[in-house]
């Protein structure tokens, strides 16, 4: 069963008015749920199943998913809401009206490819171990890795509490000060990336994810999303 939202919390997440306002346009007659009018305030919906209308303007279309990518910037975190958090990634797809949320995460210092929707057999697609989906990042890390640290690198990493699969591990660039590795896993532990390299003595400087699976953030500005195309979704899903 889908989870109920009160109709003007929903209203003022969906960034139309605060709460207070939209109880007063609720009481007004001024907002529809599935073409009726609705006017009690205690009147809960479901985003996901059910249509809303306020003073005529479409705010939810039920049934419609979204598949979004986002260049996700640094200092964003990967969440739909968060009460300590300054700036979350869902402020910057507020142009989508839908309650979509992340599929899967982003440390808040790493930016790059985060996919959103609201079709959770989509985010299944992407996330399950079994679909086996490389998830692709270039690191920028301190020092320059010797040849036998690339090899740990590729084979696994013995972090103490766990050891890492073998990951795809390239050296693009480097000299003694800092150097920039495309590194490619398949499982997503948490800051895995992160406590890879710091665990074979080159902590990251900068990270950022420019590929899942078959899809590529290519020249995505940082800070703007774009719909996934259909022949996107389907080799997603097709996997």
């Amino acid at each position: 069963m889908n989870e109920l939202m009160r109709l003007q919390k929903f209203i003022a997440g969906a960034g139309i008015c605060s709460r207070r306002k939209a109880e007063e346009l609720i009481k007004k007659g001024k907002v529809k749920v599935d073409g009726e009018v609705v006017t009690e305030l205690g009147t809960k919906i479901d985003p996901d199943t059910q249509s809303v209308e306020v003073e005529g303007r479409l705010v939810c279309e039920a049934g419609k998913k979204y598949y979004i990518m986002l260049n996700k910037p640094a200092g964003y975190v990967t969440t739909t809401a968060d009460a300590h958090a300054e700036k979350t990634v869902m402020d910057l797809v507020t142009d989508i009206k839908a309650r979509i949320y992340p599929v899967g995460r982003l440390d808040a210092d790493t930016e790059g490819l985060l996919l959103m929707t609201n079709d959770g057999d989509f985010a299944n697609a992407v996330i399950h171990p079994s679909k086996k989906h490389e998830k692709v990042y270039i690191a920028e890390v301190k020092g320059l890795p010797m040849l036998e640290t690339l090899r740990i690198l590729k084979q696994g990493v013995d972090t103490g509490e766990y050891i890492t699969k073998p990951a795809r591990v390239e050296l693009l660039k480097g000299n003694s000060k800092t150097s920039t590795l495309k590194i490619g896993i398949t499982e997503g532990k948490k800051r895995q990336v992160r406590i890879m390299c710091e665990t074979v003595g080159h902590p990251v400087i900068a990270l950022k994810r420019v590929e899942i699976g078959p899809l590529s953030l290519g020249n995505l500005p940082k800070g703007k999303w774009r719909h996934l195309r259909k022949e996107e979704i389907d080799r997603i899903c097709s996997k």
